[in-house]
């Protein structure tokens, strides 16, 4: 498998992936690789190509419908640009000093403050996305 920081360094790529989390919620059964061509303004070839790359990196599944393919987001492989990047998001004004503490409660509060700041930018996102905020 393709290493995730590879897969997502290309722009063409990231637009799909963008474009199939923003159809998510209106489109259960995925996006057609027309409406990708269609919104994105670039050749099915080309769309084909990088669908193929996101599948083997298993950004995004497919469903099959007689000839047509309909994509979805698949998360979690993203859990290690998540894992990569939270600490670059807080700083350490936001983090309480950890040198006093156990190791394993220091492990702990590490990966709770990393899901906090986590879910903190996931609801930033959401809200960013609300008409007229």
């Amino acid at each position: 498998m393709a290493d995730i920081f590879d897969v997502i360094a290309d722009g063409t790529r990231r637009d799909i992936l963008q474009l199939l989390r923003e159809h998510g919620d209106s489109s259960r059964g995925g996006t057609s690789v027309s409406q990708i061509v269609s919104e994105l303004g670039i050749s099915q070839p080309t769309v084909s190509k990088h669908l193929k790359v996101l599948r083997d990196a298993e950004l995004v599944s497919v469903r099959e419908e007689g000839q047509h393919r309909y994509y979805s987001v698949s998360p979690a492989p993203l859990d290690v640009v998540d894992d990569w990047l939270v600490p670059f998001l807080v700083t350490d004004d936001d983090m309480p000093a950890t040198a006093s503490l156990p190791q394993s409660a220091a492990q702990a509060a590490e990966l709770v403050g990393r899901a906090a700041a986590s879910t903190k930018h996931a609801f930033e996102s959401v809200l960013k996305k609300i008409p007229g905020r």
